[in-house]
């Protein structure tokens, strides 16, 4: 009789056992359906617009200082740290890095336990790689974009061509268009395309939102802790460099521009 009641209460465990794996979340399932299915073609129109919109949602900032020159803002004007914003820097984390990751649990100014770390640290929850995943993410790329907490797993993988929906191409014989990304490296010594892939190292990236002869407007998360945007100078055929591979905005070294394979 006992070992019959073993082999029953092992044959329950199995079964709840079997129940879970079967019911596990799909990796996606935090995903809202309109970007999971998605509803939507995956679109430039659709990534440029969301850029703006949460642009528009910090205030429209526009920074064309040199990186560094501009005073640090005070420790409570920090827009990341707003109400409001803080919560939606959240959502930037919840839904632009793979849901198993602890920074998916971070915020503006919240680490993964939900305490709040000090302005001055928040270098260690640098969110601008977050942000271009949420708005691969809410565009409806699905799982054709490697979403990551740092940008050099973006420019890494564009490199693979091993289906993902980015591609690298050099700054100097590729004119970026709205929706695609542009790269700088924020080493001590710049990288160039030639020294990519570079495995990991500081990097960023920004949407182009728009094109008009002779420059770029793209529009980056955490400049100014917040969404901002730029003005970036191009060739006359739109480069970002020119022949020679001379990078023509001396605020950043351009590295990389990654065009994203839209559905349209």
């Amino acid at each position: 009789m006992a070992a019959a009641r073993a082999r029953l209460a092992a044959l329950l465990l199995g079964l709840v056992l079997a129940g879970c794996a079967t019911h596990r979340p799909a990796p996606d399932a935090h995903v809202p359906p309109f970007a999971r299915v998605p509803y939507e073609p995956f679109s430039r129109a659709a990534a440029v617009a969301i850029a703006l919109r949460e642009w528009r949602l910090f205030g429209s900032p526009v920074d064309d200082d040199p990186p560094g020159t501009r005073p640090p803002p005070r420790p409570d004007d920090k827009p990341e740290r707003m109400e409001g914003l803080w919560q939606r820097v959240g959502e930037y984390w919840w839904l632009g890095v793979p849901a198993d990751q602890k920074e998916a649990a971070w915020t503006g100014k919240h680490d993964a336990a939900g305490s709040v770390f000090p302005a001055a640290e928040d270098e260690r929850f640098a969110w601008s790689a977050a942000f271009i995943g949420y708005v691969m993410r809410i565009a409806g790329a699905g799982a054709r974009f490697p979403y990551a907490d740092a940008h050099h797993v973006y420019i890494d993988a564009a490199f693979t061509r091993a289906g993902w929906a980015v591609t690298a191409e050099p700054p100097d014989s590729y004119a970026p268009l709205p929706g695609d990304l542009i790269c700088a490296s924020r080493s001590r010594e710049p990288l160039r395309f030639a020294d990519l892939p570079a495995g990991r190292f500081p990097a960023h990236c920004d949407i182009v939102t728009a094109t008009a002869p002779g420059a770029l407007d793209v529009v980056g998360g955490n400049v100014d802790d917040a969404v901002t945007l730029k003005h970036v100078p191009t060739t006359p055929d739109g480069h970002l460099a020119d022949a020679a591979g001379t990078v023509l905005d001396s605020r950043y070294p351009w590295c990389v521009v990654l065009r994203v394979g839209y559905d349209r």
